[in-house]
């Protein structure tokens, strides 16, 4: 039976979902001294992951997600039509790898409109296997850029929310460094898979 809970099922691994909620530190890394994208670290400062964008990775569209060793947890690619019209979305997908390294698609996630970035439009995000009736298992609520938004289930459900701790936000006005807490259940990799499209998506440090 397919769970109806957002927390019911790892969407990429359950060694990623925590009993309790866990709050990560998202620190961006300069683009003319390593490449650009960024790094999840723990309260204790240890790093769980990393996000390599086209900096580094030399491939427009492209973003991969590693975990602590270096390892590949997830591919991220960015699909689009040859005809840029306003009426098309390009589309990312997400894709895990089994251990003799074939791709497998597990998120689906539609770029709105350059002319539809607002603060009140909402990005929406399927999975793989489907967790819902709807078209859309996850959205994005707020604005990225203001580091002032959720991440909630289609119960309505908030599973990650994405801020700024005041004290940090009066020394960094750039929004380099920023919080996610993300919900007990809740897979750690597919969340900030998802940031590392809206941090590609709003031209930030993923993106060349």
């Amino acid at each position: 039976m397919a769970a109806t809970k957002a927390d019911g099922m790892p969407i990429i691994s359950k060694l990623y979902c925590s009993s309790s909620q866990a709050v990560l530190v998202v620190r961006k890394r300069p683009h003319v001294v390593s490449g650009g994208g960024f790094v999840v670290t723990d309260c204790s400062q240890k790093v769980v992951f990393r996000v390599d964008g086209c900096g580094v990775l030399g491939s427009e569209g492209e973003l991969k997600l590693r975990d602590s060793s270096g390892e590949a947890l997830l591919l991220i690619r960015r699909k689009g039509g040859m005809v840029q019209a306003l009426s098309i979305h390009r589309k990312w997908k997400g894709y895990t790898f089994d251990y003799e390294g074939s791709q497998k698609l597990v998120f689906r996630l539609k770029e709105p409109n350059y002319s539809c970035l607002l603060r009140n439009n909402a990005i929406r995000v399927s999975t793989e296997p489907r967790r819902s009736n709807k078209d859309w298992d996850f959205e994005i609520k707020g604005y990225f850029p203001d580091r002032s938004c959720s991440i909630v289930d289609h119960l309505g459900n908030i599973v990650a929310q994405i801020g700024i701790n005041e004290e940090v936000n009066q020394l960094m006005a750039n929004k380099d460094l920023y919080h996610v807490a993300v919900k007990p259940g809740i897979d750690q990799v597919f969340i900030f898979g998802v940031i590392a499209v809206l941090d590609y998506i709003y031209g930030e440090s993923t993106r060349c």
